[in-house]
């Protein structure tokens, strides 16, 4: 790491208010090749160069979770011979970063339906998070087969089991109930959302635990992503007041309280 990206760091810690939890939907990709006259299975793999950077930087800032959209359900419809390819990359890419992930201490985890994936994308993934549980660094969180619509149908399915079964009652269940029985479970919500390539929507992406993000949008395109991207968009993060439907003046009052209090 040169001096000036540590001094980057540096400041970025002292501003105090660094995101717990960054999710990414890694956008661009396809894009990214097309303009190389490239086949698409290139923009997958230069994207990778992009999650090794910003896993790095994200373990260095002291960031708890990042979570990373790799797979939608909806991306299982793309043409056959590229979800091939993206499933023997996944497999490559995981056998071959597994030691710099217990080098610098990343935990792997994995939201979505893990079922989905064929055997040996499946097989390697387990095998990477068995190895890594251990690990009390950066959680990597990663959403395969993922679909927030489906994440909420299955944690709405599990509680009307337990409902059935008299193992909670109807007037138990709140947010914070609820939130237990989502693939999240036991990890905060994302304070900053980063979506690459431009595009301005969610994408059936952890819609339930987005409620209260922080959006920040760039032109660049995924393959093309450095950690000095990302240091800009936690810096813009860092300027924003996050109001949580409260006022200004409230939100102010409540430091100013919490402050005086500890």
């Amino acid at each position: 790491m040169s001096d000036q990206e540590q001094v980057i760091q540096e400041r970025l810690r002292q501003a105090g208010n660094l995101p717990r939890h960054i999710a990414i939907i890694m956008d661009g990709n396809g894009r990214w090749a097309r303009r190389r006259n490239l086949p698409r299975i290139a923009g997958h793999r230069e994207g990778v160069r992009s999650v090794r950077d910003v896993v790095e930087a994200c373990g260095q800032l002291g960031i708890e979770v990042l979570t990373l959209y790799t797979f939608s359900i909806e991306n299982w419809q793309r043409p056959k011979e590229e979800v091939t390819a993206l499933m023997k990359l996944m497999v490559r890419t995981v056998r071959r970063e597994l030691n710099d992930l217990l080098k610098n201490n990343v935990k792997l985890m994995t939201i979505g339906r893990l079922e989905d994936l064929p055997k040996p994308t499946r097989d390697s993934m387990k095998d990477a998070i068995e190895k890594t549980k251990h690990c009390t660094g950066l959680i990597l969180n990663l959403a395969l087969s993922y679909s927030g619509r489906r994440e909420i149908l299955d944690a709405v399915k599990k509680v009307a089991q337990k409902v059935r079964t008299g193992e909670l009652n109807t007037n138990q269940i709140n947010e914070e109930v609820f939130s237990q029985y989502l693939y999240t479970a036991n990890l905060p919500d994302p304070d900053l959302l980063i979506r690459t390539s431009g595009e301005l929507r969610v994408s059936n992406f952890l819609l339930w635990q987005m409620a209260y993000t922080e959006i920040y949008v760039t032109d660049v395109l995924w393959p093309d992503f450095r950690r000095g991207d990302l240091y800009k968009a936690i810096e813009a993060y860092q300027k924003r007041e996050r109001r949580f439907g409260l006022l200004s003046e409230q939100v102010k009052h409540v430091k100013t309280f919490g402050q005086s209090e500890s």
